[in-house]
C-alpha cells in the first residue's frame, strides 16, 4: 500500500510480457462462491489504525493513544454511504507496532478498539479484511525487524500476534471477515525466504482458526512480478484462502508528485497524462522544469540529475504510450497465473490500485487523467474476473475529502459506483 511508505521495488518493475510464470502441475480449482462470496468491490481505509505516535529512539514505546488524533477516521455514517455506493468490503491496514510494543492493559484496550471497528463495519453490511502492515517509517517496528524471516528479532512476537488475531477474527461471522498477515513483503520476487516466512504466518493463523479466510501474497512488495513467481501449491493447504497483488503501473503516472518515494525524480513529475496519447513529452517536460524551478532548497546538481532522469523515463513513457491495453496485459498475467495453477480469478484480489490527485501538497495527475486511469484499471480487472480494493478512502489518493466527507463524483463514476442518496 502507499500509506506514506516508500515503494522499494520500482526499479524491479517490468512489462507484463517479460514476467515469467512458474511451471508445475495444476491444483484443484476452487472458487469463492458460497461463504466466501462478497469480496468483490472494496476500498482501503488507511489511516484508521495507522500513523502512530512513537517515542524517539532508543525507546520502542508509543504514546497513548498510539495513533495520531488528527488522522481521518471513517464514521458509521461514512461506512453506510460506502455500502450504499455499491462497495461490499473494506480493507483495514493495521500498524502492528503498538500491539507488539505496548503494555498488556494497553494492548487489551487497543484490541477492543480494533474489534469494535471491525464489528461496526460488518454491522453496516460491509465485509472486512484486516491487514497487518508493518510501518517502514518507524525506527524499530518495521518490516526488516518483523517479517524479513525467522531470524528477525520480532518474528516470534509477530507470529503470536497473527495467531491471536486469527482467533479473534475467526469468532466473527464466517465468510465476512478475512486476515491478511502481511502488507507488501520486502523480500525479492524469487525469495525462498518469503515462501517459508509466509507459510509460518499462514500456519499460525490457521492453527488458531480453522475457518477464517486468509490472504496470501507474492514477495517484492506484492507486485504482479512477485505473484507470478509464487508457487501456490503449498498455500492451498490453508484454505479458505485467496491471493492478492497490488497494481500501480506505470508508476511514473500513478506516483507522479509523490514526496515519500526515495528517487528525487518522483517529487518533480507532474502533468503526466493518461493515456499517454493524451499529452506529449514536450508538454510534460515543460511542467517538470517549472516544478524543479520552484524547489529552492535542493542543490542544483541534484535537480539537474533528477531532470536528466525525468527525460529518460518520460521518453520511455511516451514512446510506449500506455493505455487500457497496457493495463490489460498485466491483468492477463494475473489471470494466466491463476489458470496455470487452477485458481479461479475470483480468488485473486487486486488489493490496492489508484493514483495521486492534485491538491495543495502534490503537483500530480490532472483530475480527468486520474479518473481515466482508475476507470481503465478497474474495468481491466473486472474483465479478467478479478475483485478489487481501491486505494484509498482518504489522503492524496482518496475518494473522500478528509474534512468535508464529500465523495469525489468523478472517482465514484470511474469505480462504477453509484452516488449515495442524501
Amino acid at each position: 500500500m502507499i500509506n506514506r511508505h516508500r515503494r522499494s521495488f520500482l526499479g524491479q518493475a517490468s512489462s507484463a510480457a517479460a514476467l515469467s510464470l512458474m511451471g508445475g502441475a495444476n491444483v484443484a480449482a476452487t472458487t469463492t462462491e458460497g461463504r466466501h462470496a462478497g469480496f468483490r468491490r472494496g476500498i482501503n481505509v488507511f489511516p484508521w489504525f495507522s500513523l502512530t505516535r512513537e517515542f524517539p529512539a532508543p525507546s520502542r514505546d508509543y504514546d497513548w493513544p498510539p495513533f495520531q488524533t488528527e488522522r481521518p477516521v471513517p464514521t458509521r455514517a461514512d461506512l453506510v454511504r460506502l455500502k450504499t455506493c455499491g462497495l461490499d468490503f473494506i480493507r483495514l491496514p493495521v500498524d502492528p507496532g503498538p500491539f507488539l510494543a505496548m503494555k498488556p492493559q494497553q494492548v487489551a484496550r487497543l484490541s477492543d478498539m480494533l474489534v469494535d471497528a471491525v464489528d461496526m463495519a460488518m454491522d453496516t453490511g460491509l465485509r472486512v479484511i484486516v491487514n497487518f502492515s508493518p510501518n517502514t517509517a518507524t525506527h524499530y517496528w518495521y518490516p526488516q525487524n518483523l517479517i524479513s524471516g525467522p531470524d528477525a528479532p520480532g518474528f516470534e512476537a509477530y507470529l503470536k500476534l497473527i495467531g491471536t488475531w486469527s482467533k479473534l477474527l475467526g469468532q466473527r461471522a464466517p465468510g465476512r471477515v478475512a486476515l491478511e498477515c502481511v502488507n507488501e513483503p520486502p523480500q525479492s520476487c524469487t525469495s525462498a525466504v518469503w515462501d517459508k516466512t509466509q507459510t509460518a504466518f499462514l500456519t499460525a493463523a490457521r492453527s488458531a482458526s480453522p475457518d477464517l479466510m486468509l490472504i496470501a501474497t507474492g514477495a517484492c512488495g506484492s507486485m504482479i512480478s512477485g505473484l507470478s513467481t509464487l508457487d501456490p501449491r503449498p498455500m492451498e493447504a490453508f484454505q479458505p484462502l485467496i491471493y492478492t497483488f497490488h497494481f500501480y503501473e506505470p508508476y511514473v503516472f500513478s506516483h507522479q508528485g509523490a514526496p515519500w518515494i526515495g528517487e528525487p525524480l518522483y517529487r518533480y513529475l507532474n502533468s503526466v497524462p493518461w493515456p499517454g496519447s493524451a499529452g506529449s513529452l514536450e508538454e510534460t517536460l515543460a511542467a517538470v522544469r517549472v516544478r524543479i524551478a520552484q524547489d529552492t532548497t535542493s542543490p542544483e546538481r541534484d535537480k539537474k540529475d533528477a531532470y536528466r532522469e525525468a527525460e529518460r523515463v518520460l521518453k520511455d513513457y511516451f514512446d510506449g504510450l500506455p493505455d487500457r491495453n497496457f493495463v490489460d496485459g498485466y491483468m492477463s498475467e494475473v489471470a494466466n497465473w491463476g489458470r496455470r495453477h487452477g485458481i479461479a480469478a475470483d480468488r485473486i484480489l487486486m488489493g490496492e490500485f489508484g493514483a495521486l490527485k492534485s491538491d495543495h501538497r502534490y503537483v500530480a495527475a490532472h483530475a480527468a487523467d486520474r479518473a481515466r486511469y482508475i476507470r481503465d484499471v478497474r474495468l481491466s480487472a473486472e474483465k479478467a474476473g478479478l475483485p478489487w480494493a481501491f486505494w484509498n478512502l482518504f489522503d492524496g489518493m482518496g475518494l473522500m475529502d478528509d474534512t468535508t466527507r464529500a465523495l469525489d463524483p468523478a472517482i465514484l463514476d470511474a469505480l462504477g459506483l453509484a452516488s449515495p442518496t442524501p
